[in-house]
């Protein structure tokens, strides 16, 4: 009969040799995980890359067989003649008037009917809840002969207003949702302290719920943002005049010139996406947290 020291030997070798098995197969899971993110990175990052290559070419080599990612000469010229192509200035000016009262009206009317949906046990909450989401499934494009009517009724056409207004009542469905789900995950003890201390029902929205819910406001605000910011579909239908189109219209115009200059284009587009890309990053903690947080109680 084997010893038991040679016996524990063998065991503890066996166990070592399952232990480098794990890490090995751990390992090779790891570096194909990190293989496929990479591949779907390039891929998505591809498009981009090449628009900013775009941006710095001349018109004689931007379709060159076989393409060069960077050409000898960059052309820097690109960007200011974008700019002097098109009212840009004004246009963006703009876009950021819609997109800076539209967040705002989206925001904190969002923000205020989830905190009912949230806090408040009123009849037909459920059946009003369940209204509110079966409206994410109802297209656009459905409304948009109404909504046009009732906008052209009000002498609203050739405004910001159907552009704006219409988020200070109630703002996006999707907001609400979001924003209900992050309420309820704020412990009921708070709101009871507040009401102790004397608060009403808007004194703990605005006092308690509205700074403790920053990362989930700034998600919203960097979605409401980049609705608004890219939004074509709303002002090529209510603004008429030149002085009053925004940046995604005059990408459009681009296209009207005697010749497309795809270069300059491309240099446009990159200025119209930097807005959305900076308020991304600098709202990137708040955002990452507010979706980790969102959902975890219904």
């Amino acid at each position: 009969m084997p010893k038991i020291e040679e016996i524990h030997f063998l065991a503890n070798k066996e166990l070592i040799r399952i232990k480098k098995a794990k890490k090995r197969r751990e390992w090779i899971s790891k570096i194909i995980l990190y293989t496929i993110i990479a591949i779907g990175a390039y891929l998505a990052l591809l498009p981009f890359f090449w628009m900013i290559s775009t941006s710095l070419k001349d018109s004689s080599v931007i379709f060159q067989i076989p393409p060069r990612w960077i050409s000898e000469h960059l052309a820097w010229e690109n960007y200011p003649k974008a700019i002097k192509a098109i009212p840009f200035i004004r246009f963006t000016f703009n876009s950021a008037f819609i997109t800076f009262f539209r967040m705002i009206g989206e925001i904190f009317t969002g923000a205020l009917v989830a905190y009912g949906f949230a806090r408040f046990k009123f009849p037909g909450r459920r059946v009003l809840f369940l209204i509110l989401l079966a409206t994410i499934m109802i297209p656009g494009e459905i409304t948009l002969i109404p909504v046009f009517i009732m906008f052209t009724k009000l002498n609203w056409i050739d405004t910001f207003k159907p552009l704006i207004i219409p988020s200070y009542f109630g703002g996006s469905a999707v907001f609400i949702f979001f924003l209900r789900q992050y309420f309820a995950t704020i412990p009921k003890q708070l709101e009871e302290a507040a009401r102790i201390d004397g608060c009403n029902s808007f004194q703990i929205f605005y006092k308690i719920f509205l700074p403790i819910s920053k990362p989930a406001l700034a998600t919203i605000g960097i979605w409401s943002f980049q609705g608004s910011w890219n939004d074509l579909l709303g002002p090529l239908i209510y603004l008429n005049s030149l002085n009053k189109f925004t940046l995604q219209i005059g990408l459009t115009m681009y296209r009207s010139l005697n010749k497309i200059e795809w270069g300059q284009l491309m240099a446009a587009s990159i200025l119209v996406m930097l807005p959305v890309l900076i308020l991304f990053f600098a709202a990137q903690k708040y955002f990452t947290e507010g979706i980790k947080l969102t959902g975890i109680k219904g």
